[in-house]
């Protein structure tokens, strides 16, 4: 699945707009909580691991959501948060669901990659 921060996705055409998507999950502002062992080694991860973990398990859950819907693709990708409680935030992905057609052949090759699980796109002319 394609999940873009822009607004349009060049190369293709956007056959259905499904709506918005999102992926919601917590996070803990306590860093012994969140695994850190000493604040100044980091020990069992730092601090800045654990908000990229934080993210990916939204951008993960708001991609779900989105192939629920029948969507191939994310436009316009955002993130939010919000305090929950003093000790607790809450870390929001969200963005518009879109059904995608590739139009032009860059278009159409990075589409076939995507297709194939751990397949990163990479131009032909880079």
């Amino acid at each position: 699945m394609l999940v873009v921060t822009t607004d349009c996705l060049p190369g293709y055409d956007i056959r259905v707009v499904l709506g918005e998507v999102l992926g919601v999950t917590a996070s803990t502002r306590n860093p012994y909580v969140s695994g850190l062992r000493s604040p100044s080694t980091g020990a069992k991860g730092d601090m800045a691991q654990v908000l990229v973990q934080t993210r990916a398990r939204a951008i993960k859950q708001m991609m779900q959501a989105a192939k629920r819907r029948g969507a191939n693709a994310i436009l316009g990708m955002r993130f939010d948060n919000r305090d929950i409680t003093s000790m607790w935030v809450e870390i929001v992905a969200y963005g518009t669901a879109v059904v995608a057609e590739p139009v032009t052949p860059e278009a159409k090759a990075q589409f076939e990659q995507i297709a194939v699980e751990g397949k990163v796109y990479e131009p032909q002319n880079a």
